[in-house]
């Protein structure tokens, strides 16, 4: 039962981040192939530099993916979309 609760706990983990994400993300993945590049990230918010990038790209992978995009935003370095 444990492992269950924990699994439910970690499936609505995942959920709020999508929704959070929402159509957001949508909106700067300019391809759509789920991940966002610097390029696409500087197109709906020009005002993020490079470091900034670097510093919300937790895993060094030189793309951001919905986890790290939501983490950026909770972190203020990237502005909700409606905000920009």
């Amino acid at each position: 039962m444990t492992k269950f609760i924990i699994i439910l706990l970690g499936l609505g983990a995942l959920a709020n981040s999508a929704i959070a994400m929402g159509e957001n993300a949508i909106e700067v993945d300019a391809n759509g192939d789920g991940l966002i590049t610097v390029d696409e990230v500087q197109t709906v918010y020009p005002d993020i530099t490079a470091e900034v990038f670097a510093e919300i790209d937790a895993n060094n992978d030189g793309v951001l993916d919905d986890a790290e995009m939501v983490a950026g935003q909770e972190k203020g370095l990237i502005p909700a979309l409606s905000d920009s």
